[in-house]
């Protein structure tokens, strides 16, 4: 197979210089080591692929939001298979004062805010893969308004926390807000705007139902920015969320109807809404589902609780996951949300094998070009590994094998080329399997070649 041939398809929506460019860049990705950066590229990408030819690649604008669906749409798409949309942000430490959107980030590595780059990612899960596949990424900078109402909720949260324990009660003179209109903040707005474009992007091919975001996301704003875009929210939130039963009692007889019933005791949950049990070593798992409110949400939850027990030591621990789909069944809603973690191998797998860690541009269009082509490498990857696995029976080909291979067929190929005759080509091809085999983890015959 050819490792070039997969980017045909993208040709129609690039020029053929720079189809030319990314091509002879894609293989360099494939065979270097060290560093990723433009200058590491150019040592590796041989002909064709000078430093020059880089730098004007990097300087390109693209249009990566297309070229991540298309490849999707030709090489990964199976119309068979269930998606659902998967965001989360990646923090790409850098240092320096010159780079773009250049800040300090919470990273949850770190557990503290760290300076460097925000890069919020939209991605297509697949549930029968079990695998997530990055489809947009756009780089998150913070206007000074942002920078500044952030610090005030920073500053207020302090205040709170040090001032002396207030009154029971309402404070006076605070009047009633309307949990309808709900307000969105930049940060919802950046995503509403990645979610509606990517939804008319893909229309007329695959439709989605569910929008699966971690725990940051777990309130009634993120649930009215999904709902805006005709997508159910999946999230998580947090294990003392004091949630309520609906209230089933008579009618008062004045005033407005009651809503909220009694407050749900965490270790003590019915027994009526007990859906599956499981013990697996000393731990035993319970998982509950039922229709509860809040009292920031508008609208009942579709609730389900895991609940983990030590029977050695009675110790308990609960995590509790919502969506707004009220008959999404207990089953698929934990399915969807363990899925999500799919998306932070796709950033492992960018800093560790692609470069987004290590790239040194600074102006935003090449920052937006080394992230997307960073991430846009896990979906090459994905695509020729699928290939490397359906002509041989190994099941654990890795990326590093993927690397492997190719690197010892670049090697192979440059040498040949100082031969004055080429060997037979039943020697040349025992010698491109057995140099190709050479750094793999998992010994086995390669199939790939070079143009």
């Amino acid at each position: 197979m050819d490792i070039v041939a997969p980017l045909q398809c993208l040709r129609p929506h690039v020029t053929a210089t720079t189809h030319r460019r990314l091509s002879r860049i894609t293989l360099a990705l494939l065979v270097m080591t060290g560093r990723i950066t433009m200058l590491g590229l150019s040592r590796w990408a041989g002909k064709g692929g000078s430093y020059r030819t880089v730098q004007r690649l990097f300087s390109t604008v693209l249009p990566w939001a297309m070229l991540f669906w298309v490849f999707f749409r030709h090489h990964v798409h199976c119309p068979a298979d269930v998606y659902f949309v998967a965001g989360d942000e990646v923090i790409v430490t850098k240092t320096g004062k010159h780079t773009h959107g250049l800040d300090r980030f919470f990273a949850s590595l770190y557990g503290k805010p760290v300076p460097g780059l925000a890069f919020f990612t939209l991605s297509l899960v697949s549930v029968q893969k079990r695998r997530s596949f990055p489809i947009r990424i756009e780089q998150v900078v913070r206007s000074d308004a942002e920078k500044a109402a952030s610090k005030a909720r920073a500053d207020a949260k302090k205040q709170k926390l040090s001032a002396a324990k207030r009154r029971p009660g309402r404070p006076k003179g605070s009047k009633n807000t309307h949990k309808a209109a709900a307000t969105l903040t930049p940060e919802h707005v950046r995503i509403t705007a990645m979610l509606t474009a990517l939804l008319q992007l893909m229309a007329t091919v695959l439709s989605v139902t569910y929008l699966v975001l971690d725990g940051h996301f777990g309130n009634h704003n993120a649930l009215h920015m999904a709902r805006q875009c005709g997508l159910h929210l999946i999230s998580k939130l947090r294990y003392d969320a004091a949630l309520y039963f609906p209230y089933t009692g008579p009618y008062a007889g004045r005033g407005p109807r009651r809503k909220y019933g009694p407050k749900v005791a965490y270790d003590h949950l019915p027994v009526q809404d007990l859906k599956e049990t499981s013990v697996e070593g000393h731990i035993e798992t319970r998982l509950y589902q039922m229709q509860l409110r809040h009292k920031e949400f508008t609208q009942p939850l579709n609730v389900v609780i895991i609940a983990k027990t030590n029977l050695r030591t009675q110790a308990r621990a609960h995590v509790v996951l919502f969506s707004s789909d009220l008959a999404l069944a207990y089953a698929p809603l934990v399915n969807y949300y363990s899925l999500r973690f799919q998306i932070e191998f796709n950033f492992r797998d960018a800093k560790q094998y692609w470069g987004l860690e290590d790239f040194m541009n600074v102006t935003p269009t090449g920052v937006t070009n080394a992230a997307n082509l960073s991430l846009f490498m896990v979906n090459v990857a994905y695509c020729l590994r699928a290939d490397g696995h359906a002509r041989e029976p190994d099941s654990d080909y890795s990326v590093l094998d993927l690397q492997a291979d190719c690197r010892g067929y670049k090697y192979v190929e440059e040498t040949i080329k100082m031969l004055p005759e080429k060997p037979e080509p039943v020697l040349l091809a025992k010698i491109l399997n057995q140099v190709a085999s050479l750094g793999r983890i998992h010994a086995a015959q390669p199939s790939f070649s070079f143009p």
